[in-house]
């Protein structure tokens, strides 16, 4: 993402960013302007060829079309960018194709927009085939709908006879029909790579292993809790989207029954759809859980808004209700011991709410156990009669752990068991 000159690689070193919140008035859905600012700025860190050397909200009362921002406003960042000697500048929201093209050339610097650097942070995570293909799907869509500033670039560049409306025009074109080409030759790869993975849930499917999925804002703590939990090793810093990847290990609960966990990328505020589209495969682990776990950072300052958000995103993405969730309030170990104490006394009363700190543990032996007890299929009471010729089936009742009582009668053993509608299948069936 260098904007130094190629020729002259020995001045090459981390590009200068200067982050830009704009807070319009108008937009009904706006965030917090400080809390956002604040996510604008990690998201910038979580790239390592970047060094943010400042930022600043602006407030607008509305977007102008073909700046952004209004004249005076310009002038004044102008100089601000100028002074910080900024070679990019990163605007947290949407900036369209003409846009990007005017302020590029009225501060002479790049500029990238939230989803512009949110794709910049996915290709530069993305370690498995699917999410390479996945970034770059993303990626080319995104650029389609910026072949504009491309034909500022290629005519200044190149001359043309302009037999067919202009050189531009005519190169928007064959831009478009080869990203066109690539994103179906992408789509195709992404077939193949999306049936081995449901062959994968397939054969999973088999093994009686329920799958527990942890999801949450990115940075809320799921990774360092599913290395907790599991020994593995995924990569875990404080940074936005420090997992892309999904994860999956197996871990055995304090009843014994074993479960997979599994690692999911971190969802985001405002992420933009192309990209919640593109990485819809890679978070149907979500859509086949048999339980979900919302991992929570409650020592955040916009901590609700997140969980909002969260929500939102599992709904766009066809979560169904009746799956069963456990929302985890995570980071605990930051907060104050009054703030700690009365956010543990919170989620007492409230079901399904447990507190913890994925960092130290605390929690841990709870959190295992409210998943098994999710996970639990109901059990029903019954008073059996075996007789004493049928051996093998009592053996199976004590085998299973479901005997309660046990009395010896004229014709065989009166047993009184507590099963799952499954166990009792399966005595049927013997």
């Amino acid at each position: 993402m260098s904007t130094t000159d190629p020729a002259h690689p020995e001045a090459e070193g981390p590009t200068r960013a200067f982050v830009l919140h704009p807070d319009i008035r108008s937009d009904r859905t706006r965030r917090p302007a400080g809390p956002a600012l604040q996510e604008a700025v990690a998201l910038a860190a979580a790239l390592p060829e970047l060094e943010v050397v400042g930022s600043e909200t602006v407030g607008l009362p509305k977007a102008q079309p073909g700046l952004l921002f209004g004249k005076g406003k310009i002038a004044e960042l102008k100089a601000r960018i100028a002074a910080l000697d900024a070679e990019l500048v990163l605007i947290d929201g949407p900036v369209s194709p003409v846009q990007q093209r005017n302020l590029e050339k009225e501060w002479n610097v790049k500029i990238l927009d939230r989803t512009g650097l949110i794709l910049e942070i996915f290709a530069d995570r993305a370690r498995t085939r699917e999410g390479v293909l996945q970034v770059e799907l993303a990626a080319l869509s995104y650029q389609r709908t910026r072949l504009v500033r491309a034909w500022t670039h290629l005519e200044r560049q190149r001359g043309g006879l302009g037999f067919v409306g202009g050189p531009g025009e005519t190169q928007i074109e064959a831009d478009r029909r080869a990203i066109d080409d690539a994103i179906t030759r992408i789509r195709r790869q992404l077939q193949k790579v999306v049936k081995t993975r449901s062959l994968h849930r397939a054969a999973r499917a088999k093994v009686p292993f329920p799958v527990v999925a942890l999801v949450g804002y990115t940075n809320a703590g799921k990774s360092t809790l599913f290395n907790r939990l599991t020994g593995a090793e995924v990569m875990v810093k404080d940074m936005l989207f420090a997992t892309l990847d999904p994860t999956m290990r197996s871990v055995e609960l304090p009843d014994g029954i074993e479960i997979i966990l599994s690692d999911t990328v971190g969802f985001i505020s405002d992420l933009p759809t192309l990209l919640v589209a593109a990485f819809r495969a890679t978070l149907e682990e979500v859509l086949d859980a048999d339980l979900i776990v919302h991992v929570r950072d409650v020592a955040h300052a916009d901590t609700e808004a997140q969980a909002a958000d969260v929500a939102a995103i599992l709904n766009d993405l066809g979560v169904s209700s009746d799956t069963p969730q456990l929302e985890l309030w995570n980071k605990t170990d930051l907060l104050p011991p009054e703030a700690r104490a009365e956010m543990q006394a919170i989620a007492e009363r409230r079901d399904g709410v447990l507190t913890l700190s994925a960092l130290t543990g605390a929690g841990v032996p709870e959190l295992l156990q409210a998943i098994s007890d999710a996970l639990s299929p109901p059990r029903l009471p019954a008073t059996l009669l075996v007789p004493f010729a049928e051996g093998r089936k009592r053996a199976w009742l004590f085998q299973e752990g479901v005997v309660e009582a046990e009395t010896a009668g004229e014709a065989g053993y009166e047993i009184r068991v507590n099963w799952t509608a499954r166990q009792k299948q399966a005595f049927a069936a013997l």
